[in-house]
């Protein structure tokens, strides 16, 4: 059961891989409002260092506090991995990350306990996902890959085709000599490559995004009603150019048209 939270919902995320959430949540959601906002100019956040990503994340949580939300998503894993406990122990609402979803949607789905990751370098390197799985089982075995030109080729609009194809086999290559049954896309920018992904690992390999895992953890904690005071909209903000992501995210979310502002600062 939810609990009766006002305001709308909040997603930051470093670009457009945030709106794979966002779809999930408008679909589970479709009565709440929602303020996304993608930290276009300083995408990809998984190169950066932690010190860094902390102070992106603050200040993208700043932001969407100034527009009245009710409840902030972190649909960033690289800014999960290294934010997610400073902005719960800073906000005065719930924050909603993708770590835990994602892990518990691969748990349900292992068959074997072997396990595969995908992520940013910094996602990768910080070994938030290991420790996670590990926590709930230390049985199993994991293969963690980093996949640093994943998220350039989404933000370039490039999610299918030879040169994604190759880098999908170069990067996921380990997993598969690796024998995983369940490969966990630790970036929210990865579904918007599921296809190529999967393809590559075959039908026998579960590929876990957290985006639904994540709308159902928001759904628990909101209610299917709780809250919506007003007629729902979503609103979109960005911090560099804005017609190539209105035009991918109109294209991806099936909206008839979404007409982002761009912010000049944070």
């Amino acid at each position: 059961m939810g609990t009766t939270i006002k305001g709308s919902i909040g997603l930051f995320d470093s670009g457009l891989g945030g709106l794979t959430v966002l779809r999930e949540l408008h679909r589970s959601l479709p009565a709440r409002s929602y303020v996304y906002l993608g930290d276009s100019a300083r995408t990809p956040y998984g190169t950066k260092g932690k010190e860094t990503i902390v102070r992106y994340a603050r200040e993208c949580a700043g932001f969407l506090l100034e527009q009245e939300i009710g409840v902030l998503v972190v649909a960033c894993n690289t800014a999960s991995a290294a934010a997610l406990s400073v902005l719960e122990a800073e906000l005065p609402i719930p924050v909603v990350g993708t770590i835990e979803p994602a892990v518990r949607a691969a748990l349900e789905s292992t068959r074997t306990g072997t396990i595969g990751v995908v992520g940013t370098n910094s996602t990768v390197s910080s070994g938030v996902y290991e420790e996670a799985l590990l926590r709930h089982d230390s049985h199993l075995t994991i293969t963690s890959q980093a996949c640093p030109l994943f998220v350039p080729l989404v933000e370039a609009g490039m999610v299918a085709g030879d040169i994604v194809d190759k880098f999908v086999e170069m990067y996921c290559a380990p997993l598969k000599e690796r024998g995983v049954d369940t490969v966990i896309l630790g970036c929210t920018h990865y579904p918007l490559l599921i296809q190529a992904i999967q393809t590559y690992l075959g039908p026998k390999v579960a590929v876990v995004e957290c985006s639904r895992a994540i709308a159902q953890d928001v759904e628990d904690l909101v209610g299917k009603d709780g809250g919506q005071q007003t007629t729902p909209d979503t609103r979109y903000f960005v911090t560099d150019e804005v017609s190539k992501f209105n035009y991918l995210a109109t294209a991806f979310l099936g909206e008839r048209e979404v007409r982002a502002v761009r912010i000049e600062t944070l």
